[in-house]
């Protein structure tokens, strides 16, 4: 009974595999890039970007020069064949093997080129982090383990990609840090110098996000779009806020569409539900309930 049952499964999983075209095929060994490897390249990279924190080697008492030079190399070449994979299922079979190849070895020429400039960024992050939260015990403290530096982290890395229209790889890598920190960073939105995410769980930054220097963010921002309810018609358009430099944004406080500009040194209050733009220099605050002693 359960060998005919398997059977008739088998047969309906195959027939909608092969009708739907949101199922991979493997049609001419076309196939999506691999999260794991993705996953490994992204802990890689941190161990270029800080280098000494998370593996087991020890700077200060080996050749720098060789070993990050050793995981470079690996993560270009781990990164490459990703790129060329993504592109040669997102199109089809439209480009030859050797255009792509070549497509995605200059991405990722640019990529490691980037690197040090990220690192920059992230550095500003890590003093972000420590002056802005009294509980930092240290630097190091906040690149071990604060959710909010890894989420970013993760989003400088995806951001260099997503600029460059690589397929996929972006979203699989801020999905990966939204999966273990609560913060979901679109690839897309654009992040200034020295952000600082404190404690993190349940924000979300849309892909259309601007967002200036010297910025806060407390846990259960949304920075979102008004409506989506046009879907694809909606893409490429303006659909998330801006936030201008020195702002600060707390807990729980939703900003809504695309012509919605927060003002530079503005505070906005937690709570607050914003789908209009706020001048520069302005307190937003939600009316505190009165409390009812019985």
């Amino acid at each position: 009974m359960i060998r005919e049952t398997i059977q008739n499964v088998v047969a309906n999983i195959t027939e909608t595999c092969m009708n739907e075209d949101v199922y991979v095929t493997d049609e001419e060994s076309i196939h999506l890039p691999s999260r794991g490897v993705i996953i490994g390249i992204i802990k890689d990279l941190r161990r270029v970007v800080f280098p000494g924190y998370f593996g087991d080697e020890n700077i200060s008492s080996t050749m720098p020069g060789y070993f990050l030079g050793n995981m470079l190399t690996h993560v270009y070449e781990e990164l490459k064949a990703q790129i060329e994979i993504a592109f040669l299922y997102d199109d089809k079979g439209k480009s030859s093997s050797a255009e792509v190849t070549e497509k995605a070895r200059e991405i990722c020429e640019r990529f490691i080129s980037r690197l040090p400039y990220i690192q920059k960024m992230l550095l500003m992050d890590v003093q972000a982090g420590f002056d802005g939260d009294p509980a930092a015990k240290s630097k190091e403290d906040i690149i071990f383990s604060y959710p909010g530096l890894f989420a970013i982290y993760v989003y400088r890395i995806a951001h260099e990609l997503y600029v460059q229209n690589v397929p996929f790889i972006p979203r699989i890598m801020t999905e990966y840090a939204h999966g273990k920190t609560g913060i979901d960073i679109n690839s897309g939105a654009t992040i200034g110098r020295y952000f600082f995410i404190d404690h993190g769980t349940g924000i979300v930054i849309g892909e259309t996000t601007e967002i200036g220097d010297y910025v806060k963010l407390y846990q259960g921002v949304t920075l979102g779009a008004l409506s989506t309810r046009k879907g694809q018609q909606l893409a490429g358009t303006k659909r998330h806020p801006t936030i201008g430099d020195h702002v600060t944004i707390y807990a729980n406080s939703t900003i809504l569409g695309g012509e919605t500009v927060i003002g530079c040194d503005s505070i906005i209050g937690g709570n607050s539900f914003i789908t209009e733009s706020v001048p520069a220099h302005t307190r937003v605050s939600i009316k505190s309930p009165e409390l009812t002693l019985s």
